[in-house]
């Protein structure tokens, strides 16, 4: 049986030759996609300051290989993205992700002396 790992990943990109239609777009829906919309999905979750309209991110969850690792993760993260900005209608530029493993993250819990 293969092992497999979730991650949390970050998709940061800059918007770049965005028609007059999709800034419209985006600029009437920037309230659904302010902090309170921040979640991890597997379809990802966007988000973006609307003035001025220039970076967004978008939060992903993936599961696949442990074996694969985190670089995988990334990859398929950014892919995915790429896919929905593109039926979006949005154009993107430089896609950068930060992942996170949830199955190897330590968790520094307070000890009892401390609280």
């Amino acid at each position: 049986m293969i092992e497999q790992h979730t991650y949390r990943v970050i998709v940061r990109g800059t918007w770049e030759g965005l028609t007059e239609e999709a800034r419209t777009r985006l600029l009437a829906e920037a309230a659904d996609h302010g902090m309170a919309g921040m979640r991890f999905t597997q379809e990802g979750s966007l988000s973006y300051e609307p003035a001025p309209l220039k970076h967004f991110s978008m939060r992903f969850v993936v599961v696949s290989d442990a074996a694969d690792g985190e670089e995988m993760a990334g990859a398929i993260a950014e892919d995915r993205a790429e896919t929905a900005l593109r039926a979006l209608g949005y154009g993107f530029r430089d896609l950068r992700s930060a992942v996170t493993g949830l199955d190897t993250m330590k968790i520094n819990r307070k000890s009892r002396s401390r609280r």
